[in-house]
């Protein structure tokens, strides 16, 4: 594990038209110490040949191909096996950084010792225009409160492999990065937020945020069948959750 390194675990599957502005935001953070790790799942656009391209140009930019399309879960625990740094971060294949995002959330992470941290962020649409919605973080968030619902934009988290202290893999389940961060949490690891909006998320017309039966569904589903609640408690973080749902659209 080398220290100071980030590992940016970046899961890609036919996005020609936005990876390239994924990476340049990578390769203009001012901060230098990364690695981006590329698993392409079985892209059948020309994505596969830009981002072997990028890998080619800078030896920081790894890439790899998956066997079959497996899905961003299996594509994520690719990479996961693969880092090599001492710090976690999570950047999917359409959306992209501020070039000061790395550096700011590492001073702040190192600053107070923190095991695992999260930023606000904005929302962009499919023609990389703001939409002029910005997810705003609170300073901390322990197990309980986020069954209230999923303040942790996965573009955002940076985790201390080290102060973490085990290997994190993602699950199979609908929204992976919720149960994960669950997961971590349950131990009782606060995360933190950086309340500065350092990312960009693009809200695609058929994104899993658009599709709000579904999300309500999967989050039942963790509630119950992952987490193990009880029925009454469930129905308590269900309500929240709903309510939390209605504040942020």
């Amino acid at each position: 594990m080398k220290e100071n390194l980030v590992s940016i675990i970046t899961p890609m599957y036919n996005s020609e038209r936005y990876i390239v502005s994924t990476i340049e935001s990578v390769l203009n953070q001012t901060y230098k110490d990364w690695e981006m790790i590329i698993v392409d799942d079985c892209s059948t656009d020309s994505s596969s040949e830009i981002a072997k391209s990028y890998s080619e140009k800078d030896e920081r930019i790894k890439y790899i191909r998956t066997e079959k399309n497996a899905g961003v879960s299996n594509a994520r625990n690719v990479a996961l096996k693969m880092a090599t740094g001492s710090f976690l971060a999570f950047l999917d294949s359409d959306d992209t950084w501020e070039k000061e995002k790395l550096e700011k959330q590492i001073d702040f992470m190192k600053k107070n010792e923190y095991v695992i941290t999260f930023t606000a962020y904005e929302l962009m649409d499919e023609n990389s225009n703001k939409i002029h919605k910005e997810i705003m973080v609170p300073e901390s968030v322990d197990y309980k409160t986020l069954l209230k619902g999923n303040v942790l934009g996965c573009l955002t988290v940076i985790i201390d492999r080290k102060k973490l202290g085990f290997e994190i893999k993602m699950s199979g389940e609908r929204h992976e990065d919720y149960v994960l961060w669950l997961s971590i949490l349950k131990k009782g690891i606060k995360a933190y937020g950086l309340n500065e909006i350092l990312a960009a998320y693009r809200k695609s017309s058929n994104s899993l945020s658009g599709n709000k039966f579904k999300a309500a569904k999967w989050t039942w589903n963790i509630y119950r069948n992952i987490e193990k609640i009880p029925l009454p408690k469930a129905i308590y973080y269900f309500i929240n959750y709903a309510i939390n749902g209605i504040k942020k659209s």
